[in-house]
């Protein structure tokens, strides 16, 4: 059974909000105001928790900000319950971490299905996310297992190839996961010119970056394939860093590892001949996409992509190609590339 903490100082708000509960069969505890309310969760350790905003001896948010500061607490679902509101008041709510805001007055069928749903999302979170993070592959493996779960109603999408993901300029709506497929990120010039700055295929989360740093897409992101993509809407995927530690951390790594990457594609941009950077392109493709016992890596690679991820005209990318193949560094058949001597071409990046 289900434990729900109701913290209101209103006697017949709290006595029927708690019969509503007991006749769903959840476990109610009450509490008259927010210092009772407090030293009760530390107890009882709630499953959930419904609290009233404006109350004496401590208000909600004192309530809400005391019980994040504790580890044991910080990761119970919090719904506001107030007669209270304005928008400034909802904004600072969920800023400092609640979960959902009921207004009064409220019906049970509104109340009962907040509470469902949001005991739905933490009961994933926990279970998921929580206790057994050691990595980002661990993380990776929990939600591609979980991700139809983690918001109501999502639905992967598939998107063909060449088609948009999202673009540069508009805000992000959430961060994006592939379950199958593979997808480019690259740069548009004032000229109209595109310049790739990373790859992405199954199991890669992308898109996180804009949304962190509350601003529009500085990126497009398209796919390179039929691919499958799940995405993570910003309310959710912010709900998961605020209230874990290590989730928070792997992001913060996967943020700093994309910058490390994008500086050393600038300087090979800014010093690398064109046979060099093509060479990193092909290896960064193998190393990317290659499948696990795959002796020979061959994929379909426009020349126009390759273009864009090296910083070059296409015709200089033929060119090239055709040096490669040449050197039987590489195979080409149409737009297929397969890539013969990748220590070669290894090598000639380094």
């Amino acid at each position: 059974m289900k434990k729900i903490l109701l913290i209101e100082d209103n006697l017949d708000i709290r006595e029927n909000t708690a019969e509503i509960l007991d006749l769903a069969r959840y476990k109610v505890f009450t509490a008259t105001n927010g210092k009772e309310g407090v030293e009760i969760a530390q107890i009882e350790k709630p499953d959930l928790i419904i609290c009233d905003i404006m109350m004496p001896i401590l208000d909600g948010y004192g309530v809400l900000h005391l019980l994040s500061k504790n580890e044991e607490t910080s990761g119970i679902p919090f719904i506001f319950l107030t007669a209270k509101s304005e928008r400034s008041d909802f904004r600072k709510g969920m800023e400092m971490g609640a979960d959902d805001y009921i207004t009064k007055p409220f019906d049970d069928v509104e109340l009962l299905n907040a509470i469902e749903s949001r005991l739905k999302k933490n009961e994933i979170l926990k279970k998921e996310f929580k206790r057994n993070i050691e990595g980002l592959d661990e993380l990776i493996n929990q939600v591609q297992g979980s991700l139809e779960n983690l918001s109501e109603g999502r639905e992967p999408r598939i998107y063909k190839k060449k088609e948009d993901i999202y673009q540069e300029g508009n805000y992000p709506k959430g961060i994006y996961f592939i379950n199958k497929g593979k997808v480019k990120i690259y740069q548009t010039n004032e000229h109209g010119k595109d310049l790739i700055t990373e790859l992405y295929k199954e199991g890669d989360f992308f898109g996180y970056l804009d949304l962190l740093q509350d601003s529009k897409n500085t990126n497009s992101a398209t796919a390179l394939e039929d691919s499958e993509i799940y995405m993570i809407p910003r309310e959710d995927f912010f709900s998961l860093i605020y209230k874990n530690p290590q989730v928070s951390r792997k992001f913060i790594q996967m943020i700093s590892n994309d910058l490390r990457e994008n500086e050393k594609q600038l300087l090979k941009l800014a010093y690398n001949s064109v046979r060099k950077r093509l060479a990193e392109a092909l290896v960064k493709l193998s190393d990317k996409y290659k499948k696990e016992g795959e002796s020979i890596f061959s994929m379909n690679v426009s020349r126009e992509d390759l273009a864009n991820m090296v910083g070059t005209a296409t015709e200089t990318v033929i060119r090239t190609l055709s040096d490669f193949k040449d050197e039987k560094y590489i195979e080409v058949s149409g737009s297929l590339i397969s890539i013969l001597n990748y220590n070669k071409l290894a090598n000639m990046k380094n």
